[in-house]
Parts: C-alpha cells; sequence; structure tokens
C-alpha cells in the first residue's frame, strides 16, 4: 500500500508558473486599478497555477462528504450522542442536510463516503469505502492500525481519482463524525507540537466543565500514544480518524490530478495538515474556504500558509464552508472571462510617471 501512496505523492508537482504570470498580466490589463479586487486577485492567480491556465472555468463540481465514528466518544467529549453519525448520513443522502442545501446553490453534487461509520448504511447514492466499523478509543491506545490509516488515505485518493474521472473539475472538502474535533485537535497538537488546551475547541457546543474535560482527554491520547510528529501516517494511525485520513487522501488525490480542492473548516484543516506533511507540493492545490469558529482553525491555516476567504463564524462542518466559497470561484472566473481589457474597451490605462 505504501508504494500506492508513494505512486500518488509522485505525481504532485508545483503550481504552474507561466500560468501565474499569465494571469498576473491579465488581471492588470483588465479595466480596474491595479490589486482593486484585493484578495479576489490573488484567487484569480492561484487558480490559474492549479489548472495551468489564466482563465479557468469549473463545471462539475462535487462536495466530498467522508463520514466516521470514533471511539473517543466513549470518553464523552462531544454534546450528542455517537449514533448522530448515522442518523446524519441518512440526512446527507436524502438531500436535506446544510451541505445540500449550499451545493445546490453553488451547483455542485454532494457525495456521502462511509469510510468508517459504526452502523450499517444502504443507498444507491452511498460511495461505500468502509474501513472499519469506527476507531477505537484514542485515550486508551491506537486509534487504528497503520495499515487501516493507510486503507483510508488511499480510498480518499481513490475517491478523488473516481471523481475527476466523471468530469469534476473542482472538490470541496468535507465530513460527518461525532468526535471528529476531537480526533483533529489531537492531530494539530501532534503534527505542529501545538498544547491541547490551544487546539481544543467547544466543537458541538459543549460547557466549560466537558471543555477541560476535553483537553485532558486529547493530552491522555497524545501521552500514550507518543505519535512521531514526523510521520504523518503514525499520527493518524494513533490519534486521526478515518474521514480525516480518507480527506488527506481526497487532496492528495485532487493535487496528483492537477484539480484544485477547496478545504472546509478544522477537520479539513487537520487532513490538509497530514497531507502536505506527506506532500508537501500539495498546498498549492489546496484554497481555504474559511475561518471556522472552532478554537485552533486559524492556527492550523497559519501553518498551512493559506489565508482563508470568509469569515463567518461557522462550525457546522459537512463542507458548508466550501460550497459557500464556490460563489466566490465563480465570480473570479467570470472577472477572468469576461471582464474587458482597457485595450477592447477603450479605455486609458494609469499615468506613468
Amino acid at each position: 500500500m505504501i508504494s500506492a501512496l508513494e505512486e500518488v505523492i509522485g505525481r504532485i508537482v508545483p503550481a504552474d508558473e507561466q500560468a501565474i504570470l499569465r494571469a498576473g498580466d491579465r488581471l492588470n490589463s483588465l479595466t480596474k486599478p491595479p490589486g482593486s479586487l484585493g484578495r479576489l486577485e490573488a484567487l484569480a492567480v492561484r487558480l490559474a497555477g492549479i489548472s495551468g491556465v489564466e482563465q479557468p472555468s469549473y463545471g462539475k463540481r462535487t462536495v466530498v462528504v467522508m463520514a466516521a465514528d470514533h471511539g473517543v466518544c466513549s470518553e464523552g467529549v462531544s454534546a450528542f450522542p455517537q449514533e448522530v453519525t448515522v442518523q446524519m448520513a441518512h440526512n446527507f443522502l436524502s438531500g436535506g442536510a446544510a451541505v445540500n442545501v449550499l451545493a445546490r446553490q453553488g451547483g455542485a453534487e454532494v457525495k456521502l463516503v462511509d469510510i468508517g461509520i459504526g452502523g450499517d448504511l444502504s443507498h444507491p447514492e452511498l460511495i461505500d469505502r468502509k474501513v472499519r466499523r469506527g476507531t477505537c478509543n484514542m485515550a486508551q491506545g491506537p486509534a487504528m492500525s497503520r495499515e487501516e490509516a493507510l486503507r483510508a488515505i488511499l480510498a480518499g485518493v481513490n475517491v478523488a481519482e473516481e471523481a475527476v474521472k466523471s468530469g469534476t473539475e473542482i472538490l470541496i472538502t468535507g465530513e460527518m463524525g461525532i468526535g471528529n474535533t476531537t480526533a483533529s485537535a489531537a492531530v494539530l497538537c501532534a503534527l505542529e507540537g501545538i498544547p491541547a488546551e490551544t487546539a481544543v475547541g467547544r466543537g458541538t457546543g459543549i460547557d466549560d466543565e466537558r471543555l477541560r474535560h476535553k483537553i485532558a482527554v486529547v493530552e491522555r491520547a497524545l501521552q500514550i500514544n507518543t505519535p512521531d510528529p514526523d510521520d504523518a501516517i503514525d499520527v493518524l494511525a494513533k490519534v486521526g480518524g478515518l474521514e480525516i485520513a480518507g480527506l488527506a487522501g481526497l487532496i492528495l488525490g485532487a493535487a496528483a490530478a492537477r484539480v484544485p480542492v477547496v478545504l472546509d473548516g478544522f477537520i479539513s484543516g487537520a487532513a490538509a495538515l497530514a497531507a502536505k506533511a506527506l506532500a508537501p507540493e500539495s498546498i498549492h492545490y489546496m484554497i481555504a474556504s474559511h475561518v471556522s469558529g472552532e478554537q485552533g482553525h486559524k492556527l492550523m491555516l497559519e501553518r498551512l500558509g493559506l489565508e482563508a476567504l470568509l469569515d463567518l463564524g461557522l462550525r457546522l462542518g459537512e463542507g458548508t464552508g466550501g460550497a459557500l466559497c464556490l460563489h466566490l470561484i465563480e465570480a473570479v472566473c467570470r472577472i477572468m472571462r469576461e471582464m474587458a481589457t482597457f485595450e477592447s474597451a477603450g479605455v486609458s490605462g494609469a499615468e506613468s510617471r
């Protein structure tokens, strides 16, 4: 399995510098003062580097929601019971979740992947990549084996490859899994050397007492498992989650196919940190959609070197922030394709001094 992962990583190349330069030149030729569209211009340049053309467009858009359960829920770290994961999975499949609504508005489809739900699901639209029925309790030992972590990563790679093969031109990361903010915080701590009290947030809305308990659980998991910060697979296996590993694979698969991948929130950020650790060049294909209301996410983005497009206090997950950013991406693409240049419009450019 490691050779299959290495093959994918070997296909990830840096962003296209010539396309970046061409995009910059086009932006400067449009009928506006240079840089006047702010961070949208940086987004246009980034998309050009990913896609290799200065005027990209993204027709088929896919939100991939990776769903899995977490054994650490038995420690009482969430405000919601674990059975909500499978219940929400049914909601995604019936089109009733927030991400379904926002994806429809953004012209995207939602694909649910069962990579580790504790219960059974059967639906014609379900992508079944179940590695195991949830992780073990990381506060008592490794969340999963190294082999299972690798299988989850490769499952994510496969989902990305299949999506691209079916015409997807841009991917959005989403997830569902009660307890996954605990695992994501542990991944952040392990990979970046961050103290648990800085990384751990309120997740589904826990009170102060349960937050202190959640911090202690993460500290215990790190102490018991001693994940290797120089080995992302070891980190994912010991204190991660199946959906986090799956999303890391999705990001790597997207990067190998030169397809932009829009990151959602905190859980997606943990997956992105793991993907970057496995393949540093993969960072060029990531777009940060928003700053989550979850403590630690801003720090994740800093470590990734990414600037989010939105800051709305979102902390729902599912891919909701990523789906919202499709509107900004579409706007940028239209600006690059449809906006007149100074020459074509017969408008005088800025005077030189």
